[in-house]
């Protein structure tokens, strides 16, 4: 099974989250696809496996967040998780497709939840803040692309017509942002978000607008 598996990410790196399929897995394997469904009820369960697989790459030890707070240890598993999606930039399409419940992504999910908990976080808001932190990071890991596929166009920025664009050519010098760089200052932001309804704001309700005076 691992071996299918490891076959399957390996389709998966190379040819894109389109190209994963039962019939290009079972020619890279030289097997048929009949024998693929022993293993697998559908594409569908084919990919569950792939991306929990993936997903295993992103764990972090209980005993390595221990000594952090929980903001930095919120931190640590967010890059964990965009450091996966950077080595395996076609996985992130997949998670679009199925909410990830495999042992792996349950495990981190769990591992989190617990952090947030054990930090003062109510159940609600705990749950809320959780899923918010995985979809920013699979949000940025929807912008990847493989190294091959990158390609220039820093230089529109320095070439802007500073009376159509007034500002952005005032800040020209600093575009484009780096997507890494970008991911982690708001991260950051939206951990300390995150700190303020938590400890700081007892009477907000999640997913409620506070009302206008």
């Amino acid at each position: 099974m691992d071996r299918i598996i490891d076959a399957a990410v390996a389709v998966l790196d190379e040819d894109g989250a389109d190209a994963l399929s039962m019939r290009n897995l079972a020619q890279r394997l030289d097997s048929g696809t009949a024998t693929l469904y022993r293993h697998f009820t559908g594409r569908a369960d084919l990919v569950a496996q792939v991306v929990d697989r993936v997903l295993a790459e992103a764990h972090v030890d209980d005993d390595a967040l221990a000594g952090m707070t929980w903001q930095h240890a919120c931190e640590t598993l967010a890059h964990s998780l965009f450091d996966v999606f950077r080595r395996h930039p076609h996985v992130a399409p997949l998670l679009i497709e199925q909410i990830p419940t495999g042992p792996n992504a349950m495990a981190q999910r769990e591992q989190t939840i617990a952090l947030l908990l054990k930090s003062g976080f109510k159940p609600a808001l705990a749950a809320q803040a959780c899923a918010t932190l995985a979809r920013y990071v699979l949000g940025f890991a929807t912008q990847l692309s493989p190294p091959d596929a990158r390609s220039g166009g820093d230089e529109v920025w320095q070439t802007l017509d500073p009376q159509t664009f007034p500002a952005t050519a005032s800040v020209a010098d600093h575009l484009p942002v780096p997507l890494q760089q970008e991911f982690a200052f708001g991260l950051e932001l939206l951990i300390e978000g995150l700190n303020q309804v938590a400890h700081h704001d007892d009477k907000r309700v999640p997913g409620r607008r506070a009302r206008r005076s």
